[in-house]
């Protein structure tokens, strides 16, 4: 059967005024070919009639009912989960390959006979009306901190408008993430919105009752009022509600992943070497905004003289462990501590210590629960006035602060087992003493040469000038004759 073309070449040809032969050989068909197209005056597919017949036996017509029951009750049902279940109903009948012929057959039924599906109402943006905002996984993208894997999210936030952006690195969904986060965004972009929206994030919106109007947590709530923002959130399971922030979240980790890509290499000196990267790149993306945000800016809301930097505060008490468990998780403190409570301040990657107003010390915070951070040169001081406590402490990995410290132990294990807890609380009050770097040179100069690494080496090694030696004393020769003298009759003392 000839096309639409060729027939159109041929009509051509004649008004030309060439021969019939000619015409069809020019199009390159037969002239009865030729002569039926002339005669019919119509084009290949005015002629063609849609076939209504099958050329075979539908192979699912039996079970097909049966399949109609099941995508009546779930929609959702996929044509390879039907097909599976078909292959354990029927072994033997169906072959792998009419797969492709059920999911046409499926496809066909949704679009003729199946249920409604939902429409989707994009919506008119109004100038300085709403920010949206949320958190991105960025693991996908294997960054790393001088060759070490930097697992990481991203706080990001947005104004609908025009589409500027700003963003925070950050490591889990807590309230103090979304904290700090949206106060530096929102700093970053100079004015706030009438409106901010999030999905329903538990730092921000209570679980338990999200028909509730006032279902937001009182801290978020304070804190959009320090910006005049009212909160908002969509409804649970519909992300469509905060596409906004959730399509530029997919564009702007695609940018970053492109970036790598031209950039070459995944690896980073530093953490702020990093976060420069990645401002460079929102930098590049809102510079393409700039027409609609010049129209928005003037709307934003004024930000407030200063920032609200809002935390949560918990009481705990030092245990005579010399521990503090805040969230779940336990931190070492100096030992000096124990039996004092301390009020803590609770940041996105930092916790604060305070005793009377008076600043303690600062920790990073862990991530998760369960988890302990222990800092060898907070309990050292005990620990080696009673080295016997080392072998069974249930923290004992935390006190080998590097792997060339946990090689030293094993030497020492091996070489001298009897001492070998005393050596080591007494190397590592070395470290604590003077330098934990120095210590560590030191023991890796000794493994080296295979020495035991022993704490008078070790000390001999990080000796530094105008340390006091610690004198030798000799054992004194004791003269029983003076005493004889004294016993004598006659001779006064």
């Amino acid at each position: 059967m000839k096309n639409d073309a060729e027939v159109r070449l041929l009509i051509k040809e004649r008004k030309k005024g060439a021969m019939q032969a000619l015409a069809a050989a020019r199009a390159g068909m037969s002239i009865r070919t030729a002569r039926k197209y002339e005669h019919a005056a119509e084009l290949p597919s005015q002629l063609s009639v849609p076939r209504t017949h099958r050329t075979r036996a539908d192979p699912f017509a039996a079970d097909w009912p049966w399949m109609l029951e099941q995508l009546e009750r779930d929609d959702a049902l996929q044509a390879h989960t039907l097909f599976a279940l078909l292959l354990q109903r029927n072994p033997g009948h169906y072959q792998q390959g009419q797969l492709r012929t059920l999911q046409r057959h499926i496809q066909q039924w949704r679009v003729r006979e199946g249920p409604m599906r939902e429409v989707m109402f994009p919506q008119i943006h109004e100038p300085g009306r709403m920010m949206q905002s949320d958190f991105t996984d960025m693991r996908s993208l294997a960054v790393t901190i001088s060759g070490e894997p930097f697992p990481h999210l991203l706080f990001h936030l947005m104004l609908t408008f025009s589409n500027v952006e700003s963003v925070m690195i950050c490591f889990s969904e807590t309230f103090e993430a979304l904290s700090e986060g949206m106060e530096q965004c929102i700093w970053d972009i100079g004015g706030s919105a009438r409106e901010h929206r999030t999905d329903n994030l538990s730092a921000a919106v209570s679980p338990v009752d999200r028909n509730d109007p006032d279902r937001f947590h009182a801290n978020y709530c304070a804190l959009l009022r320090h910006y005049s923002m009212k909160p908002s959130t969509n409804i649970a399971g519909c992300a469509n509600q905060n596409g906004d922030v959730e399509q530029s979240h997919h564009r702007l980790k695609e940018a970053i992943a492109q970036a790598l890509i031209v950039r070459g290499y995944h690896d980073f000196s530093s953490r702020d070497a990093y976060k420069g990267f990645i401002m460079g790149i929102v930098r590049e993306r809102n510079r393409t905004r700039s027409e609609r945000f010049a129209v928005e800016r003037p709307i934003l809301q004024a930000l407030p003289d200063t920032r609200l930097e809002q935390t949560r505060e918990i009481l705990v008490r030092v245990s005579r462990f010399s521990l503090v468990t805040v969230l779940g998780n336990r931190y070492s403190v100096p030992s000096r501590l124990i039996g004092t409570e301390l009020r803590v301040c609770i940041r996105s990657e930092s916790l604060e210590l305070y005793h009377v107003n008076k600043h303690v010390m600062t920790l990073p915070r862990l991530r998760g629960k369960d988890r302990h951070r222990i800092d060898y040169r907070h309990v050292i001081w005990s620990l080696v006035r009673k080295p016997g406590a080392f072998s069974g402490y249930c923290y004992r990995e935390e006190l080998f602060p590097t792997t060339v410290f946990r090689l030293a132990y094993d030497a020492l294990q091996a070489a001298i087992p009897a001492r070998a807890d005393r050596e080591y609380v007494r190397i590592l009050h070395r470290a604590a003493s003077v330098s934990e770097d120095d210590v560590a040179a030191a023991l890796s100069l000794l493994l080296e040469k295979k020495a035991t690494p022993t704490f008078d080496e070790v000390k001999s090694l990080t000796a530094y000038p105008g340390e006091s030696a610690i004198p030798v004393m000799k054992k004194p020769s004791v003269n029983l004759h003076l005493y004889d003298t004294l016993l004598t009759p006659g001779v006064s003392a």
